[in-house]
């Protein structure tokens, strides 16, 4: 097939160039990629679409054959006290999903962006970036997938968890670790619930603010953890993981440090861990 080859003038390459995102547009969470990681790609793009002047190499793709996006992330836009705020949320939804994405958004009191969402009505038009960023993930590319995951941070597990589970040939092993406040803050139990139930696939919590687990529904008890994961749970975790296991971390940035520290640690490589 040949090159899409295009002879417009200088504005109307111009008029393809990649927009800098502003400032606020950064949510400052450290998020791999960052707005910014997304701008110097897309740059560095056009740069050499413009030099070829070749329009098909701004819509070039680089995925392998047979690796897919384990999960993609967008993000939402909008205008707050004349401010343009931005941040990045993962889709829940799985995978496959096809005309439509949903997202786990959790609102806080003074936040920017919770501001705006909280303004949504129904019928309202939401603009979106995306998705850039994802896991690339192959069936049964690894043993056994370590998923540690603290509040919103187990949104990007989901899509991971369910594209295994429906796919028959995939005998990857996966243990989830759900890092939570209480019991009530476990977000979406049924879900994680009804994932739990296939052969290959094991969930426990590690709930920070609860005392005892003798008032936690009886199912939940065995599997559940009070306090924070230490050193030595992770070690017992990692024990007690029924093939090698690659880890999955994601939640805030002290999160991911304390975890990424642990794994150091107890002797795991760089190569062996992924954080979100």
């Amino acid at each position: 097939m040949r090159p899409l080859v295009m002879s417009e003038s200088e504005d109307d390459w111009l008029s393809l160039m990649p927009t800098e995102p502003l400032e606020s547009q950064c949510c400052g969470s450290g998020c791999k990629p960052c707005v910014y990681d997304v701008y110097q790609k897309e740059l560095a793009q056009w740069e050499e679409a413009k030099a070829k002047k070749d329009r098909s190499l701004l819509t070039k793709q680089k995925e392998e054959v047979g690796t897919l996006k384990a999960f993609f992330i967008a993000s939402n836009q909008g205008m707050v006290n004349g401010l343009e705020v931005q941040r990045a949320y993962t889709p829940v939804s799985p995978v496959n999903a096809e005309g439509y994405f949903e997202v786990l958004i959790k609102c806080y009191e003074a936040g920017l962006m919770s501001q705006y969402i909280k303004s949504w009505i129904q019928g309202d038009t939401v603009f979106w970036r995306g998705p850039f960023g994802g896991f690339p993930y192959s069936p049964n590319q690894y043993g056994e997938l370590l998923m540690l995951a603290s509040g919103t941070g187990i949104a990007p597990m989901l899509p991971i968890l369910q594209y295994i589970t429906e796919n028959e040939d995939d005998e990857t092993f996966i243990t989830l670790v759900g890092c939570f406040r209480t019991f009530e803050n476990i977000y979406l139990k049924p879900l994680l619930q009804d994932q739990s139930r296939y052969w290959n696939v094991r969930t426990c919590y590690v709930l920070s603010q609860e005392s005892s687990l003798e008032k936690l529904p009886w199912s939940y008890q065995e599997n559940t953890h009070t306090g924070h994961i230490t050193e030595n749970l992770m070690k017992k975790m990692i024990n007690s993981c029924r093939r090698k296991p690659f880890v999955l971390i994601c939640g805030s940035v002290a999160f991911n440090e304390d975890m990424t520290r642990s794994l150091k640690a107890i002797g795991l490589k760089q190569d062996s861990y992924f954080v979100f």
